[in-house]
C-alpha cells in the first residue's frame, strides 16, 4: 500500500473540515427555532424538579456523560448544579441488566427505576435506530415523560418515536457525533442564559 503523501493528508484534513462546516451550518440554519424552543422545555422541567436522563452507546454514551456533567458542575458560568444523569456509568447495573434482560434492556431498566412524569429523556444516536436507546425511549413515555432525541441519517426509528427530534443531516457517523456535540453545548448554553443569565458559550 502506497503511503499518502503530505498534499494528499492535507487534502483530507481539508474534506473532513469542509464536511464538518456545512453539516454544522445546515443544521443550526434549519433548526435554531427548535434548539431554543427545547431549551425552555428543559428549563421548564428543571424549573418543576424534574431531570434530564441521557443515554446511548459507544461515542454517544460518552458524549451523554459529558453533557450531563455539565449540567451538573458547569458549563460557562458558576451557577447552581443542575439534575442530569447519565444512564451509561453504573457498569453494575449496565452488566447485571444486560444478561439478566438482555443488551436491549439496559437504559429502559434504569428508566423504569429512575424517570417519572416531568423529566425529560434525552437520547443519542447517531442512526436513530439503536435498539437499548429505542427501548429507552418507549419507557421513558411509558412514564410520563417526553424525550429529545440527537440523531442523523434521517433520524431513524428514533425521529418519529422521540418528541423533539434533532437531526443531524448526515450519514457520515464522525460528522454526526460532532455536530451532535455542538447541539449539547449550544443547550447548555441556552439553558444557562435563561435561568441564570449570560449568554457566552
Amino acid at each position: 500500500m502506497k503511503t499518502p503523501s503530505d498534499p494528499d493528508l492535507r487534502r483530507l484534513v481539508d474534506g473532513v473540515a469542509s464536511r464538518h462546516a456545512e453539516t454544522a451550518r445546515v443544521f443550526f440554519d434549519q433548526q435554531a427555532d427548535l434548539l431554543v424552543s427545547v431549551s425552555r422545555r428543559i428549563c421548564e422541567a428543571f424549573r418543576a424538579g424534574g431531570r434530564l436522563l441521557l443515554f446511548g452507546n459507544g461515542g454517544s454514551a460518552a458524549e451523554a456523560q459529558g453533557v450531563a456533567t455539565e449540567y451538573v458542575g458547569r458549563f460557562v458560568s458558576d451557577r447552581q448544579a443542575l439534575p442530569a444523569i447519565a444512564l451509561t456509568t453504573d457498569t453494575s447495573a449496565l452488566t447485571a441488566i444486560g444478561n439478566d434482560y438482555g443488551f436491549e434492556r439496559v437504559f429502559a431498566r434504569q428508566i423504569e427505576a429512575l424517570g417519572r412524569a416531568g423529566d425529560i429523556a434525552y437520547a443519542i444516536s447517531t442512526s436513530g435506530n439503536s435498539r437499548n436507546v429505542v427501548a429507552g425511549v418507549a419507557a421513558a413515555h411509558q412514564a410520563g415523560m417526553k424525550s429529545i432525541g440527537l440523531l442523523g441519517r434521517g433520524g431513524g426509528e428514533l425521529g418519529a418515536l422521540v418528541t423533539w427530534p434533532l437531526i443531524v443531516p448526515s450519514d457520515e457517523t464522525a460528522r454526526v457525533q460532532e455536530v451532535h456535540l455542538m447541539i449539547g453545548h449550544t443547550l447548555c448554553a441556552l439553558v444557562e442564559a435563561q435561568m441564570f443569565g449570560g449568554g457566552a458559550a
